[in-house]
């Protein structure tokens, strides 16, 4: 899927990525532009600059410096040199193209009446590269029962650490069936495309065969259509947080439905000083939470525990955050 992401660079750009060693472009995190300001790469350890002869150094004033033609090109790419297409995602702020990579944007703000209307002259782009990593939460899948019974599970991470690409493996095995699991039906409501990567409503991602994706759609309202719609056995949607989504959740396990959801923050006193997280959390809506960091890499599982924050399997109790 790296091919998607160079088609959006620049070709002066694109060159220089395609330059890099390939044990370097395996391990891409991200790509940073910036114009005029030196062309930056980060990998799962560490940050580099790239130089005009596509090297890898420390210092900034060796590196390339994307020009504001660069810019200008990048954009007409990423929109298929139609900004008109692009107006949702410009007052948000991102982009997300095919293979679920995500474009963060930069530039001049324009406010109407206190509220973003659009983002214009864009001189910053962050690519995020997205990533399948098939079977990494496979050793997690004991831990997300009690009794036989599924749970409701909350993964809770800082950025970039793997907490989406976690999420959408587990709708992939339990979508599947896989590691001895009867298949159930999942609902994937997916606001950022991020999960599933749709192109066309088509999942770009492995998402599992019983799997159904709202695209695009805002997570609340999309949890709400997919138990309506789809009956699942499972919603997985990322990122909740906002009071509406806290609601949307109470009406999905009400109805039965079990979920499966992120939240950023680097604990879970981060999380519960969250209203509705914190909410949530009282109530006992959420018998799992996963904590990760990225201490060993992303995606490292400091711990998982249950509803009254005790870590499972080691019965040692936690202070709890709430």
């Amino acid at each position: 899927m790296f091919h998607r992401v160079l088609g959006v660079l620049p070709l002066s750009i694109r060159n220089l990525i395609e330059s890099l060693p390939t044990s370097e472009k395996d391990r891409l995190e991200e790509i940073r532009i910036r114009q005029d300001r030196p062309l930056e790469v980060m990998t799962t350890e560490t940050s580099r600059f790239v130089t005009p002869k596509g090297r890898l150094t420390r210092e900034p004033r060796e590196a390339y410096r994307p020009s504001r033609e660069d810019c200008r090109k990048m954009l007409n790419l990423i929109s298929n040199h139609s900004l008109y297409v692009l107006e949702e995602e410009l007052k948000r702020g991102y982009v997300t193209i095919e293979g679920g990579h995500r474009i963060g944007l930069a530039g001049k703000v324009v406010v109407e009446e206190g509220r973003v209307k659009h983002l214009r002259d864009v001189t910053g782009f962050n690519v995020r590269i997205a990533r399948q990593i098939p079977g990494v939460a496979d050793a997690l899948i004991p831990y997300l029962f009690h009794g036989g019974r599924m749970e409701n599970v909350l993964i809770v991470s800082p950025p970039q650490c793997g907490k989406t690409t976690l999420l959408r493996d587990l709708a992939r095995i339990f979508s599947a069936g896989d590691k001895g699991l009867r298949p159930r039906k999942v609902g994937i409501v997916d606001e950022r495309s991020e999960l599933a990567g749709c192109v066309q409503g088509i999942p770009q991602h492995d998402v599992g065969p019983r799997t159904d994706v709202l695209d695009g759609c805002p997570k609340a309202e999309g949890m709400m259509m997919m138990i309506r719609s789809m009956s699942p056995d499972i919603l997985v949607v990322d990122e909740i947080g906002r009071r509406e989504d806290g609601e949307a959740v109470y009406e999905a396990v009400h109805a039965g439905v079990h979920v499966f959801t992120t939240a950023h923050g680097r604990s879970l006193e981060e999380v519960c000083r969250r209203p509705t997280l914190s909410q949530l959390a009282r109530d006992g809506v959420f018998n799992r939470y996963i904590l990760l960091s990225r201490r060993r890499g992303p995606g490292t599982v400091e711990g998982v525990f249950d509803r009254s924050f005790r870590r499972v399997g080691r019965m040692e109790v936690a202070r709890s955050p709430c």
